[in-house]
């Protein structure tokens, strides 16, 4: 019988500042297909059509004021914030944590910075749209992908690298 794996504590750090004990959530980006529907003459129903990926979209709560990334909203550069969450996971079977690290390359296009109450907790959560997105486990790349470039890759295989061949000439 096998035990999940999970996240026992983790660290954010944005442009190469950590935050360690003010990350208080991430949501990692979801990781989806873009489909279309299709049923042509002869096909008993309709199929779903790979269309490329979904936009990419993170958020991070912290447990309080933080000026230094307040002033990050408004960049210009659509890859403008280089954000870094690690995490340490582990099973209560007694085999070694993993790290999981996420790399991600996008811009705030949102300040929640919700209510505010002298004496109680405040959060500020913060929106990332991204257009990198890097996911490893132990060191070792799981997933990696870079939207302007073209870059899809899965274990190891690119899954886009034959469209880019096409594109490149």
């Amino acid at each position: 019988m096998g035990l999940p794996r999970k996240l026992i504590n983790m660290n954010a750090f944005v442009d190469g500042e950590g935050y360690l004990g003010i990350v208080s959530e991430f949501e990692q980006p979801k990781l989806a297909i873009a489909t279309e529907d299709h049923r042509a003459g002869g096909m008993l129903g309709t199929v779903k059509l790979d269309m490329g990926l979904e936009p990419l979209e993170a958020t991070m709560t912290m447990a309080g004021h933080v000026a230094a990334l307040i002033r990050k909203f408004g960049t210009t550069a659509i890859d403008g914030v280089q954000l870094r969450l690690v995490g340490s996971y582990r099973a209560d079977d007694g085999t070694a944590a993993q790290a999981v690290e996420i790399y991600l390359g996008g811009r705030f296009t949102e300040i929640d910075e919700g209510k505010a109450k002298a004496g109680d907790a405040t959060e500020h959560k913060y929106t990332l749209p991204s257009v990198y997105y890097r996911r490893d486990v132990d060191g070792v790349v799981e997933v990696e992908i870079d939207m302007l470039n073209g870059v899809f890759l899965v274990d190891g295989f690119d899954r886009y690298a034959e469209i880019m061949a096409i594109l490149n000439g």
